[in-house]
Parts: structure tokens; sequence; C-alpha cells
């Protein structure tokens, strides 16, 4: 079931259909792990050894700050993908630490095993460059979002595309997501009420 749901999402996001040895190549790339709710998949400091695809679910990566303050840097639900990009891919120390919020089963693989899939599943391959174009302009629309909008504007941009994550998410990591403090956010979601 765990691959099954990994199979389908390389199918859709590449557009093409996976034959049985080619699914034989990805199942063996990927280790499929359960993590308990407060679980760390990465501490800051240590490097990203796995990317993971979640198959239930959630998690959250973040930052804190020299005074504690935590930073939600991004969410992850059902079929998203986890992990610190710029430290898996260079091998670096994280800056940021990677917990699950829910009880949780994610498929892990590791740098060296994704680009050998990538190699000869040319799906992969496919997917690979969709999660890199759409990563890039999810981020580029954060960083606009967080430099140009208000505060009640962030937080109806994710209400509108993210929906789930204010169901699944505590109000208190919303917050941090958004930049605003809970007071902040508990104000603007009663104005929403009132309106």
């Amino acid at each position: 079931m765990a691959y099954e749901l990994l199979f389908h999402y390389i199918e859709s996001k590449s557009h093409l259909t996976l034959s049985n040895n080619e699914k034989q190549l990805i199942q063996a790339a990927f280790k499929l792990k359960h993590l308990r709710k407060r679980q760390y998949l990465l501490q800051e400091g240590d490097v990203c050894k796995y990317m993971a695809f979640i198959v239930k679910g959630a998690g959250r990566m973040y930052a804190v700050k020299e005074n504690g303050q935590e930073y939600v840097i991004r969410f992850a639900i059902e079929s998203w993908w986890l992990g610190d990009y710029e430290s898996y891919n260079l091998q670096t120390a994280s800056l940021y630490n990677i917990e699950m919020t829910e009880d949780s089963d994610v498929l892990l693989v590791m740098r060296e095993q994704i680009q050998e899939v990538a190699a000869a599943v040319q799906a992969v391959g496919l997917m690979i460059k969709e999660i890199d174009q759409k990563g890039a302009i999810a981020t580029q629309k954060r960083i606009h979002s967080a430099i140009s909008l208000s505060a009640e504007e962030r937080y109806d941009v994710l209400s509108k595309s993210y929906p789930d994550f204010l169901k699944r998410f505590p109000q208190s990591m919303i917050a941090s997501y958004l930049g605003i403090s809970p007071e902040t956010l508990s104000r603007i979601r009663k104005n929403l009420l009132f309106k």
C-alpha cells in the first residue's frame, strides 16, 4: 500500500506508466519507516541523509533562533516530500529540524539511490524535475507573500491554498509559518468569523 501511493505519485507527476520492473527498482531504493509524533527526521547540525515521502501523517521543518523562538519553514502531509533540500543535495550540516507532528509512515530514500533510480527510470527523473520546478515556484510565492502581503492576506492565501494545514497543524505552528504571533493569528481568525 505504501509503495502503491508512491508509484501513483510518480506516475501522476511524470505522466508515464511504470512497468513492474521499474516498480521493483523504485521499491528497492526506498525504505519504509514509522516515525512517532514528535520524533525527529532531522536535527539541526546533522546532514540530511534521507528525503522522506509521507505515506501517512504530517511533519514540519523549522529553525530555532538564539532566543528559542521557532520559525516554521514548511509543512508536509500525505503525498508530500519532506527534507532539507540544501543539506541533502550539498551534503552539508542542516540549519533546520524536521519533526513529525503526527504518527507517520514515510518512505525514505538516500541521495545516491534516488540518482541511480532516476537514471534507470525515466518517470522518476521527470518527477524530480516537476518537484524542482514546483518547489521553486512555491518558494518564490512564499517570499513574495512574506515581503508584500499583510498578515491577514498571508493567512487568506494559506487558507485557500492549503486548507488542510489549518486542520492538521496547531495554531502556534501556523502562526510561526506565517511569521506572526499566535495572538495576531487569533485576532485574524476572530475577525474572519464576524465578516
